[in-house]
């Protein structure tokens, strides 16, 4: 097959999108007979149809749908290189895509990135959010230069990606007001029975909090568990369950709506940062490391 004409693929793209070849040939102020002509020539290239007709209009077919979620992600990309490339201060801008576990409390995330804002010069910061394993997937393929989550990267890829530990923070567990009052005397006895939110038992932490009721003899109802940290807090602030939550480091208030309940002593949470060996000397990365390690 020879390479894809990116113009016919566009036309495509806008057709698809607006749903009508009327309609994509206004909106590019080409003649209808254009449009129609480009996308039968980008059909007869893939040796498939991407339309159907469908009433007195036109549908995807499993191709077309296939085809334009590719097109999107190839235009959209395209549109944001041309936002990029505008930028009056381009070369004088650091730019830093930082992938952050949805494991992480915003807060800590927040701290963590602190150090990196405060480099000499402009820097453009994006964050995604992600599974652990998605995202080192994506620094793989250079599309992040840094992961901060609650675990090192496995001893299987550290010939490609090199992890610090920047953080360590005790944890404790948090309450709604109401709930709060119901729990509060004669802790940790009082958690028997308390409903409780967990994070997911693939969790660094879940292991160190099971562990530490079993110590305590408490059989706390389990109500929630979660892959995500904030969508848990989310779930305590409306009181459905105790939060167990590190603590922070500077004692910032990180839980509006939360009480602290009580320590658990001896569990900890700790937070880590990977990048690949190829960008370990991105000015941003190296700020958070002189500031953290």
């Amino acid at each position: 097959m020879d390479r894809i004409n990116y113009k016919h693929l566009h036309y495509f793209w806008h057709v698809a999108r607006a749903g009508s070849v009327t309609r994509a040939a206004g909106q590019l102020n080409v003649s209808m007979q254009t449009i129609s002509g480009q996308i039968t020539k980008l059909e007869q290239q893939l040796g498939r149809s991407l339309f159907r007709q469908q009433g007195r209009g036109l549908a995807l077919t499993e191709a077309g749908r296939l085809a334009l979620d590719y097109a999107d992600r190839i235009f959209l990309l395209g549109e944001e290189l041309e936002t990029a490339l505008a930028d009056p201060l381009l070369d004088q801008t650091l730019r830093l895509a930082a992938g952050i576990s949805d494991v992480v409390p915003k807060g800590i995330a927040s701290r963590l990135l602190r150090p990196a804002l405060r480099t000499n010069g402009r820097l453009r910061l994006s964050c995604g959010e992600g599974d652990f394993d998605e995202l080192i997937g994506e620094l793989g393929r250079h599309r992040l230069d840094l992961v901060l989550a609650d675990r090192p990267v496995a001893s299987g890829e550290q010939q490609q990606f090199q992890s610090w530990p920047l953080l360590r923070c005790p944890v404790q567990l948090l309450a709604a007001p109401e709930l709060h009052a119901r729990c509060q005397a004669g802790f940790p006895a009082s958690l028997e029975q308390a409903p409780l939110l967990l994070p997911s038992r693939d969790n660094v932490l879940r292991r160190q909090l099971e562990h530490w009721f079993d110590a305590n003899g408490v059989r706390p109802d389990l109500v929630g568990e979660f892959d995500d940290h904030a969508l848990m807090e989310t779930f305590a602030r409306q009181g459905l369950g105790l939060l167990p939550a590190p603590v922070s480091p500077d004692g910032e208030a990180d839980h509006p709506g939360l009480l602290p309940l009580g320590a658990l002593d001896g569990v900890w949470e700790h937070y880590y940062v990977t990048a690949s060996r190829r960008k370990l000397q991105h000015p941003a990365l190296q700020a958070i490391l002189q500031a953290w390690t």
